[in-house]
């Protein structure tokens, strides 16, 4: 199967637009970009770009797809099988926002991947957690004070919560057999569990070590959701490849961030959405994950920027599921408030988070790489706010093929 995009303008980071492109698609791959007319098989489909932008489809690196805002209350009231469903518009809102990847960061199990591969609905590629790993009172650990267990457990989905050097290497390899393509560790406490403060750090280094050690035996990297500064510091000398969220980081900890190779996934976007727009009127929880917000938004974005100077890379991502999908390119404006230019942020969520995930031939509109491409109605380099309308992504290609047009 062959498809024709004409009269296109081509947009990649750190280069100049090249204008008045064609661009052939074969087998789910760039075959030929040209200023020249292309020619074609017969029954080959012609699409008329009319003059827009062609960019690489974007890559979320914190997402949750199953996830509807983590109510607890939620998980006891609904059906199981609700769970899962959620996943299918959840995945056409991220489709229509331009992101053609997603890193879940738990939620998301093997059935929807293989599920996005046999094209059974529209759905961005997945890189799997499968169950991020919890210490006992730690964040995610959905033990309410009551004793009922609110975390979501089935068969091919095993329970994250673990102590003990024995028993994080278990569930690492528990993981791995459940199909994951690295390992999520919850390293300090976070907002949207009760009795746990984000500035805490969670795990201890032997711990953390076990965890690394049992993953790289597989080549697997492993993310930590950390806000606590101890707790980034602890990961950093356990080895690990990417720090989530990173609220509290100072100078010192990006200089060792950079030294040691590891990313930070600021999920700006996450925090700033909740105190805008608050919790449910039922989240009994509401007020105490509330107070934690006022702390976290006011130091976040000043902190990131500090780690920007100092050189760390930075990746997108949104923390979608927390708050609702679909306005997954907004955080491309809160990475610009940070400094970082447009080629910059566009970056962080194509070609460095490609980079991120070891695909050599993904986030670039480039011959011989995979298309998965969006179309848009201006030039993101002027002004990147303009992806965060979803309106102004007017076709999405995934592996050559149109899924929002």
């Amino acid at each position: 199967m062959q498809t024709l995009i004409e009269n296109v303008n081509i947009v990649n980071p750190f280069e100049e637009v090249k204008s008045d492109c064609n661009v052939l698609i074969e087998d789910g791959l760039i075959k030929k970009i040209s200023s020249a007319e292309i020619s074609v098989k017969e029954g080959a489909e012609i699409i008329d770009g009319q003059d827009n932008y062609l960019m690489s489809g974007f890559i979320d690196c914190h997402v949750h797809i199953f996830a509807k805002g983590f109510h607890k209350q939620e998980n006891m009231a609904n059906p199981l099988g609700l769970h899962f469903y959620n996943a299918v518009p959840h995945s056409l809102q991220t489709i229509n926002a331009g992101v053609t990847s997603i890193r879940d960061c738990g939620s998301a199990d093997l059935g929807f991947k293989l599920a996005q591969q046999r094209k059974l609905f529209i759905a961005p590629k997945i890189y799997l957690s499968i169950n991020p790993l919890v210490m006992t009172g730690g964040h995610f650990d959905l033990l309410l004070p009551s004793g009922w267990d609110m975390e979501i457990v089935y068969p091919g989905y095993p329970k994250g919560r673990c102590d003990g050097v024995e028993e994080v290497l278990k569930k690492t390899r528990e993981m791995r057999r459940a199909g994951a393509d690295f390992i999520k560790v919850m390293c300090s406490g976070g907002v949207l569990t009760a009795n746990t403060s984000p500035e805490f750090s969670q795990f201890n280094k032997k711990e953390l070590k076990a965890i690394v050690n049992e993953a790289s035996t597989s080549n697997m990297k492993v993310s930590a959701h950390c806000h606590s500064l101890k707790g980034m510091n602890n990961c950093i000398d356990a080895g690990f490849s990417s720090i989530e969220h990173g609220t509290f980081i100072d100078k010192k900890t990006a200089c060792r961030m950079v030294k040691n190779d590891v990313s930070l996934v600021p999920t700006l976007l996450v925090h700033q959405f909740l105190y805008e727009n608050g919790f449910p009127q039922w989240d009994s929880y509401a007020d105490e994950k509330t107070e934690k917000l006022k702390e976290i938004v006011k130091v976040h974005k000043e902190n990131v920027s500090v780690a920007y100077d100092e050189g760390v890379n930075i990746l997108m991502g949104t923390d979608s599921g927390v708050i609702p999908h679909g306005h997954n390119l907004e955080e491309l404006i809160h990475l610009t408030d940070i400094g970082m230019s447009g080629d910059e942020a566009i970056a962080s969520g194509t070609v460095k988070a490609a980079e991120y995930l070891n695909q050599d031939n993904l986030g670039l509109v480039k011959e011989n790489y995979v298309a998965d491409l969006i179309l848009v109605n201006s030039n993101p380099l002027d002004d990147v706010s303009i992806l965060s309308d979803n309106d102004n992504i007017l076709m999405v290609i995934l592996d050559g093929i149109k899924v929002k047009y």
